[in-house]
């Protein structure tokens, strides 16, 4: 998704999101140290019990938000037995406005988005099973943690995001993927939908992928193009597919 960060075309397509203010939030942000002498940040949402299940979330281009927030809050509630932790990938940066969001996107370095993971990994320990869950820029991300996982994925889902396009990188991953794309994407278009779809065949892999006749970011209340009903449909499915990961 880095590659559209300059693109006035996928600029103009991002409307800043509605006003969202979460003000009854279930967990709390914490920081863990990484690699690079530096620390990283995430709101965590832990389980009632004690539980090795871990789902990793990751935003979308606005930065970790409140609705991300809510997001993580909603998936803890109704997966159960889980701890929810989004990850910060832009170190504390949060934007409504479209040309920060890209500028944000932009200045980010592959280095520090691996040491950010990475660190959230090393933080879970190693008998953490990890799913992780994305939104467009985040929906590459959510691929891309699922690949530094290693054995220790369980499950990625990845809403509109740029899938992984190395075929050997793919053969690397460790569990099943969910993709959910909208037809009327202009830039996670059904032909990088059907390449991806192959690629996944060529290494192996197990994907299912839901199409929707939807937009980019359908499935976000705050856009103002927010597709209620498929929403309502893709997250459903979503729902399920990590609930049956952690069982």
């Amino acid at each position: 998704m880095v590659a559209f960060a300059n693109d006035p075309s996928f600029i103009s397509a991002h409307e800043s999101p509605l006003p969202f203010n979460y003000v009854e939030a279930a967990g709390k942000m914490i920081s863990f140290p990484t690699s690079d002498g530096k620390n990283a940040n995430a709101y965590e949402v832990k389980a009632s019990t004690p539980t090795n299940n871990y789902l990793f979330v990751f935003h979308e281009w606005w930065g970790l938000n409140d609705y991300i927030k809510q997001r993580a809050d909603d998936l803890q509630k109704s997966i159960g037995n889980v701890n929810v932790i989004a990850i910060d990938i832009y170190d504390g940066r949060v934007t409504s406005n479209a040309d920060s969001a890209g500028s944000f996107m932009s200045q980010l370095k592959d280095v520090r988005i691996e040491n950010i993971i990475n660190a959230a990994i090393t933080s879970v320990g190693k008998n953490a099973r990890i799913a992780t869950i994305g939104w467009c820029f985040g929906g590459g991300l959510s691929l891309k943690g699922t690949s530094l996982a290693g054995k220790q994925a369980v499950g990625c889902v990845l809403y509109y995001g740029m899938p992984i396009t190395d075929v050997n990188k793919l053969k690397e991953l460790n569990c099943d993927v969910f993709g959910i794309f909208g037809t009327r994407d202009k830039w996670i278009s059904p032909e990088v939908v059907a390449q991806f779809e192959k690629d996944m065949k060529s290494a192996g892999k197990i994907l299912t992928v839901k199409n929707y006749e939807a937009d980019h970011a359908f499935a976000n209340p705050s856009n103002p193009h927010f597709d209620k009903v498929s929403a309502a449909d893709a997250n459903a499915n979503a729902l399920e597919f990590l609930k049956k990961v952690f069982k």
